[in-house]
């Protein structure tokens, strides 16, 4: 045990530790923002002192923080203010109701975005809203819509917003969909990518600099609510260096940050990648930054070439013949600098060609050493698998097949979805791999959403993808988001576990993680959040040591005010109560009947439970257009 006076004792906790020589305690000491001490309430109290603070865990379940190993919070933070989310809304009654509230408070010449963080498939409808829905709910107030990265949906306020007309040139790698006399529909197709949708996004009105410093923190904070106390941020395309970084920087200097998040710079120039990367490795050191903020490598985007968008709606992109040179010039750069870096990579045909890059560079410049690694990696094969081993790399797996897997075995039949990753196959082979969710666009930043689909296999919309031997135990799994990350972010024996030495990051989840039934994970929340010793969000019997308050959302307006983020739970009598509740979705989802109320889906309970009008019963039926009654 550390015999220095340490700064806070937690204590009366159960404590997984993940360290496998001490895997249980129930007190911790922090001093200076990393575990002094763990063990036993016997062993750590006495190294309390008057000038401690000593915290109560109410004998809760206590696990490491969470470490998403890519995201976009950067890019996110900005906007996060801005952006409507139905991020686990469970039914398209509410989402829309969501909207149809929100274009109300919304001001011109603002928009209302709901972008990404969800699919149709989530819904108990099991679809999106029409462009005629959306139209008529905001007829005035531009509504842009973005599903996964396959399609976005604009009314027509947004299509005179963003000047599209009969006029308007189709652009390149992506479709306008018109109607018989050529006027744009509202419809916007990625097809072969998603340039059409990023481009008409940033055409959006953006926020000014004081608000853009709220919406991180408001976003960090929902974060911290789920229990993340640290991201790998993967760059993104419309996200410039240093300018759009200029917001968490801010924080970082303010000591405002609630997570630790290293970047990745993503190039922004096609043609021009060589030029970029040379650039920065001369003006940017690796690791430049602190424990909160610094610099992690090169990517998600190292060529543009390389890209294979990963939208399975569409068939695999063909990549261009030039992609290994070009990869190869950027990677050799990067390696002679000893820079990691990680590639975006859905599909094995990319991987096994960037691999050809790698292995021309590893005989120049030997990559071990270097972290350096793929993402995403859906369908990688076994032999790629080797290579990577061969050559010290990694695989950085996310969970967007929760959001497209039956888009995935639309295409390509369920035989082929059932390792789409094969994370059980990497993980026995001893290649480096751990968990993340690429949000916030074609996936949700919900962490739990990220586990309950490794350990149960399924989607968001309850399709069961993968096999037995292709799931995870619970254990697994929470390594896989924890002390797994630590080696994406070159941090091994810093960070992971609540282990002497590591940052003393932490979270007291809102149920038993181990113990709650398999389709309650990704109901899961954090009741207490602890990010190198301090509390930075605390609720339910800790909301007394919150050390984290922050001003209302900006602007006065801002979605973020009323519905807060995951699941609406700024509501949860209301747009929420079919999101929070496990069980209650359990049974709408589970509804035999064969009529779905246009007000409430499946949710006949609800309508029952409420007094009728039966004032006017027409009415009733007709304007609200409930048929709970009628069932």
């Amino acid at each position: 045990m550390a015999h220095s006076t340490p700064d806070i004792v937690y204590h009366n906790g159960r404590i997984t530790t993940l360290d496998r020589g001490k895997p249980l305690a129930s007190a911790v000491a922090v001093k200076d923002g990393r575990f002094v001490a763990v063990g036993s309430d016997s062993e750590v109290l006495p190294l309390a002192d008057a000038t401690t603070q000593v915290v109560d865990l109410h004998g809760r379940q206590v696990l490491p923080g969470l470490f998403d190993n890519h995201t976009h919070v950067v890019r996110g933070g900005l906007n996060y203010n801005l952006e409507l989310r139905w991020d686990g809304v469970r039914s398209l009654a509410d989402a829309m109701d969501m909207l149809r509230r929100q274009v109300a408070i919304t001001p011109a010449p603002q928009w209302v975005r709901v972008i990404g963080g969800f699919t149709e498939h989530q819904f108990v409808e099991k679809r999106l809203p029409t462009i005629a829905e959306i139209n008529a709910v905001a007829p005035d107030t531009p509504v842009f819509l973005l599903h996964l990265y396959d399609r976005a949906l604009l009314n027509g306020a947004a299509l005179r917003a963003v000047g599209y007309n009969k006029e308007t040139p189709a652009p390149p790698g992506g479709e306008i969909i018109r109607d018989a006399k050529g006027n744009p529909t509202g419809l916007l197709v990625a097809r072969p990518n998603a340039m059409i949708l990023y481009a008409t996004l940033a055409k959006g009105p953006k926020l000014p600099l004081d608000y853009q410093v709220n919406s991180t923190r408001h976003f960090m904070r929902e974060l911290n609510r789920l229990g993340i106390t640290g991201v790998i941020d993967a760059g993104g395309g419309f996200q410039n260096y240093p300018d759009d970084y200029a917001v968490v920087q801010k924080l970082a200097d303010e000591n405002q940050m609630t997570i630790r998040l290293a970047y990745n710079l993503f190039t922004q120039k096609p043609k021009e990648e060589k030029e970029d990367f040379l650039k920065w490795t001369g003006s940017v050191k690796y690791k430049q930054g602190n424990d909160y903020f610094r610099h992690n490598g090169a990517g998600e985007m190292l060529v543009f070439s390389a890209a294979d968008f990963e939208d399975f709606r569409q068939p695999r992109p063909e990549l261009a013949p030039e992609m290994e040179g070009e990869l190869e010039e950027v990677v050799r750069v990067l390696a002679q600098n000893d820079w990691p870096w990680r590639l975006h990579a859905t599909y094995d045909e990319t991987i096994s060609r960037a691999l050809d890059a790698f292995e021309k560079v590893n005989e120049d410049i030997p990559l071990r050493g270097i972290n350096w690694f793929f993402d995403h990696a859906e369908t990688i094969s076994d032999k790629s698998i080797d290579r990577i081993a061969e050559l010290g790399g990694g695989i950085a797996v996310q969970h967007r097949m929760a959001y497209q897997g039956e888009y995935f075995v639309e295409r390509y039949g369920a035989k082929a979805a059932e390792a789409t990753p094969p994370i059980a196959k990497i993980l026995d082979r001893g290649v480096k791999v751990s968990a993340g969710t690429d949000a916030t666009r074609v996936a949700s930043y919900n962490p739990w959403v990220s586990l309950s689909w490794m350990i149960t296999g399924k989607t968001v919309g309850g399709l069961r993808l993968y096999p037995q031997h292709n799931l995870l135990d619970r254990e697994t799994a929470l390594r896989m988001w924890t002390e797994n990350v630590a080696w994406f972010s070159n941090e091994e024996g810093k960070r992971g576990r609540i282990q002497e030495g590591h940052y003393a990051d932490f979270i007291v989840p809102s149920k038993d993680f181990f113990a709650v039934p398999e389709d309650d994970i990704s109901f899961l929340t954090s009741h207490l959040t602890v990010v190198g010793g301090r509390v930075v969000y605390a609720d339910d019997q800790f909301a007394p040591l919150d050390n984290n308050p922050l001003p209302p959302a900006m602007p006065d307006w801002s979605p973020t005010r009323l519905f807060k983020g995951y699941g609406a739970w700024g509501e949860p009598e209301a747009a929420g109560k079919n999101s929070l509740q496990a069980y209650r979705y359990q049974a709408i989802a589970s509804c035999g009947c064969a009529s779905a109320c246009g007000l409430h889906g499946h949710d006949h309970a609800r309508a029952w439970a409420s007094k009728a009008p039966t004032s006017d019963l027409q009415g009733f039926f007709g304007a609200l257009g409930c048929s709970c009654w009628a069932v």
